[in-house]
């Protein structure tokens, strides 16, 4: 089994009972490969995540992966356009968990995937290993990623608002503000300055307008 670090990664601790859930992206598809090697691409985990749903199994949430140290359990584990979706939720009894939590909050930690490779679910571009069918055993929180671009987008605390889950999000901007999906991506990953970086600065009609919307968007998503 061979560990894959993932980028970007966003997390989300809920208030209350829901303290300790998590969202990010355990996998993200194409770009370049990583420091072993691989890409991998859309679609890879769809079959390993239709047979974890019949079998009613899912894979493991461990701690730098331990086998023999879980520290949660996955809600759930979804491809979109972009990657691999996983919702987690840390056991806050457990000691490891506690601390993952707290290393989350300042930014130490990223996601990494476990996977054996399915029979031909693999294919040599360029030097680079393109993984197109693989088994998800467990889904890790570690400290050391592979990929460059590994980083935490998004943190709260466990008494802290719920946040909006970024796909989410990136449908309600585009749609309110009338972006493409290109420039929805942008806005996701670096946030106001990426969105505008092509523009002149000004603080015309149009910006505030846009600005006062993200705000709405924002409070609506948190208030759901």
């Amino acid at each position: 089994m061979r560990p894959f670090y993932t980028a970007p990664l966003s997390l989300k601790f809920a208030a209350d009972e829901s303290a300790g859930t998590f969202t990010g992206y355990a996998s993200t598809f194409g770009g370049d490969p990583d420091h072993h090697g691989d890409v991998v691409l859309p679609g890879a985990f769809a079959q390993s995540l239709a047979k974890h749903a019949s079998a009613g199994t899912r894979p493991a949430l461990l701690w730098q992966h331990d086998q023999a140290n879980p520290i949660g359990v996955w809600a759930s584990l979804e491809e979109d356009s972009h990657g691999l979706v996983a919702t987690g939720k840390l056991t806050m009894d457990v000691p490891q968990a506690k601390a993952a939590h707290a290393l989350a909050k300042d930014g130490a930690l990223a996601l990494s995937i476990g996977y054996t490779v399915a029979p031909g679910g693999a294919e040599l571009v360029n030097s680079a290993r393109h993984l197109k069918q693989l088994h998800l055993v467990e889904v890790s929180l570690v400290g050391i990623a592979a990929n460059p671009n590994a980083r935490i987008l998004n943190v709260k605390s466990a008494f802290d608002p719920v946040q909006p889950n970024p796909r989410e999000f990136e449908r309600s901007v585009r749609d309110a503000l009338g972006l493409s999906a290109r420039e929805a991506k942008r806005l996701m990953a670096g946030g106001w300055n990426a969105l505008v970086r092509d523009e002149q600065a000004d603080d015309s009609e149009e910006l505030v307008a846009i600005a006062t919307k993200l705000q709405r968007i924002t409070a609506s998503l948190r208030a759901r």
